[in-house]
């Protein structure tokens, strides 16, 4: 199950910050009745929408800049996509029935390439979740006692917190070791999902993470784009949260990728009746009106907003407030199975694809 996945937007979570603030002040305004209290709640602000106080004009031609760099991202990464969808025809997971070169001619590609990923995701989970647990404690400078027996606290609570209270993270760990070694990139997204009311830790494939042509990895980026897919009643559960802005985005269009249509294929789905709104949650360092830097230097923020229609939900701060330097905070957690020319690395469909389809 997929419930949790892509829950949550990263980003300055406004009701997260409540709990951590100082006790908020109350202004009232007016003469007290039995029937009402009109209350005005003052906020520091930092964690706001700031989507919420722009002009509309001044947001479509955002979201209209953002859509055009976006759309030019994806197609620089098109010989990548292509080569991809060729390795996934290649699995070898579905039989094919053939009438070319002539009727009853062979439909299976060897499986050579899956059984590599298949391979590599066996001996790498057991090396990174082991028995006693995937996470181990080092300690830098001189070991004393008090610092033997803090590593011990840590490592117990932390390998406690990732097998018995996040049960979906050795299952996503194992998703994301078998699209690393096919694909050769693969993510995590790290955020505090408000559902679970905890840290998770998910899955992200690299098709649905754009990086721009030139990038070495998500890290050092200027620029990136998570495709997330949400159902109406995800958009307006968080419009009602006052984490999107309240916008009609109609009915959802239904687009999909060379990709995507091959892997449901694989899955033997149809994509016909996916029902969601395609968001593009960009982390990128601009310059957002009302909010510019006194030098007039871009900073990092995350604009979500619709991929079809360009509108934009939500402009959050990409940085700690108590950081001078607004250094722009990681979301993302890059895995690269071996470093190829680009950000995405080679993978197995790189190295032996071809020996796959003449197979």
């Amino acid at each position: 199950m997929e419930k949790t996945l892509y829950s949550l937007p990263q980003g300055e979570n406004p009701f997260l910050r409540a709990a951590a603030d100082e006790p908020t002040e109350f202004e009232i305004e007016g003469e007290p009745t039995d029937a009402l209290l009109v209350i005005d709640v003052s906020e520091d602000g930092f964690g706001e929408n700031l989507a919420e106080k722009m002009d509309e004009g001044e947001l479509d031609k955002l979201g209209g800049e953002l859509k055009e760099l976006v759309e030019a991202d994806i197609a620089s990464r098109k010989d990548w996509v292509d080569a991809f969808v060729k390795g996934l025809e290649v699995l070898g997971l579905k039989y094919e029935e053939r009438t070319e070169p002539w009727t009853g001619a062979c439909g299976v590609y060897s499986t050579v390439l899956a059984e590599a990923a298949i391979r590599f995701q066996s001996e790498t989970i057991m090396e990174t979740f082991p028995a006693a647990g995937p996470v181990k404690t080092e300690i830098i400078g001189e070991e004393t006692q008090d610092k033997i027996d803090a590593a011990a606290r840590v490592r117990t609570d932390m390998n406690y917190q990732l097998t018995e209270k996040m049960p979906e993270y050795r299952p996503e760990h194992e998703r994301m070791l078998f699209s690393l070694g096919l694909s050769g990139a693969a993510f995590k997204k790290v955020y505090f999902d408000t559902a679970l009311e905890r840290q998770t830790s998910m899955f992200v494939p690299a098709e649905d993470v754009i990086i721009p042509y030139g990038a070495s990895s998500a890290q050092t980026s200027e620029r990136v784009t998570h495709i997330m897919r949400k159902t109406k009643n995800d958009v307006k559960k968080l419009q009602v949260a006052g984490f999107y802005r309240d916008v009609d985005l109609g009915d959802p269009v239904q687009t999909h990728t060379d990709i995507e249509k091959k892997k449901a294929e694989h899955q033997g789905f149809t994509l016909t009746d996916d029902e969601r709104y395609q968001l593009l949650e960009i982390q990128v360092d601009r310059e957002i009106p009302g909010d510019e830097d006194p030098d007039g230097i871009a900073r990092p923020y995350i604009i979500t907003m619709d991929k079809e229609r360009g509108k934009v939900l939500s402009i959050y701060r990409n940085w700690e407030e108590d950081d001078a330097k607004q250094l722009k905070r990681q979301h993302f957690v890059q895995y690269t199975y071996i470093p190829g020319f680009g950000a995405y690395g080679m993978g197995l469909i790189n190295l032996i694809g071809g020996y796959a389809r003449s197979g």
